[in-house]
């Protein structure tokens, strides 16, 4: 029992991970209604963005919000640069996917050679300890929990109940009726991928925080992770989720890995 409820605890953080990444992967694709595949590889460059600011003895904290604004214009440079200039050519959305692709295998090898094939890892996040009941957590994780939160709350307060945000689900819905009745689309675009962005590189150093180390290969990892969430919905994901932390803790296929090894 004791070792459900650590995996509950470890459940937990995970999905607050998880759910910063999807939900900026999702607003990018539902307002601007491009699927970006290069969303994991800007996480992974804003991991590294706080990681050599940690290097230099700067809080991981404020290299997460580093981390943030390196993804927001990040995203946003590459909208305006790259994504941008295809679109108004008329490119289909398989065209755009087979963009972002591209843009992806770029970034991740432009970053290759400054940041090297090995793992690094953060130094002093981990953070004392706080016991509730049979869930161990350390202060770092419960702040990420806690970040996850409120981000949620935002996002939600931002998209209900301000005008940018009925601005961009009117985008969303129709962007060429939206445009007719004077809402300026353009900018609401570009304050998306400056939104999303900014959610991008907070993900990606967070996931970097929850784990032991991370390389430049993590960036493919989180891109799927994000998707997936994305794809199934986030409640789904993260009930599936909890599910096989609680129920198989050493994995789906640990026991089958296990016998064939044993053969």
């Amino acid at each position: 029992m004791d070792l459900y409820v650590a995996a509950f605890g470890f459940g937990l953080v995970s999905m607050s991970v998880i759910a910063i990444a999807a939900v900026g992967f999702t607003m990018q694709f539902g307002i601007t209604n491009m699927i970006n595949l290069a969303y994991g590889e800007v996480m992974i460059s804003s991991a590294y963005v706080a990681y050599y600011l940690n290097k230099a003895g700067i809080s991981i904290w404020f290299g997460m919000v580093a981390g943030a604004l390196f993804g927001a214009v990040f995203s946003f440079l590459l909208n305006r640069i790259v994504y941008a200039p295809f679109l108004r050519r008329g490119t289909s959305h398989i065209g755009m996917v087979i963009v972002s692709l591209a843009v992806s295998l770029m970034i991740a090898n432009l970053l290759l050679p400054i940041v090297g094939y090995y793992s690094v890892s953060y130094q002093d996040t981990t953070g004392g300890l706080i016991r509730a009941g049979g869930i161990v957590l350390t202060t770092n994780q419960i702040a990420i929990i806690g970040v996850a939160v409120l981000l949620m709350l935002l996002i939600h307060g931002l998209l209900r109940y301000t005008r940018l945000g009925k601005a961009m689900r009117a985008t969303a819905a129709n962007p060429t009726l939206a445009r007719n009745c004077g809402i300026p689309t353009q900018r609401v675009v570009d304050a998306v991928w400056l939104i999303t962005g900014a959610l991008c590189g907070l993900a990606g150093v967070v996931a970097a925080m929850n784990s032991d180390s991370f390389a430049i290969a993590n960036g493919a990892g989180f891109l799927i992770t994000a998707l997936a969430a994305a794809v199934l919905g986030e409640v789904v994901a993260f009930g599936i989720l909890v599910a096989v932390m609680v129920l198989r803790p050493q994995g789906l296929l640990a026991k089958r890995g296990a016998l064939a090894a044993a053969g």
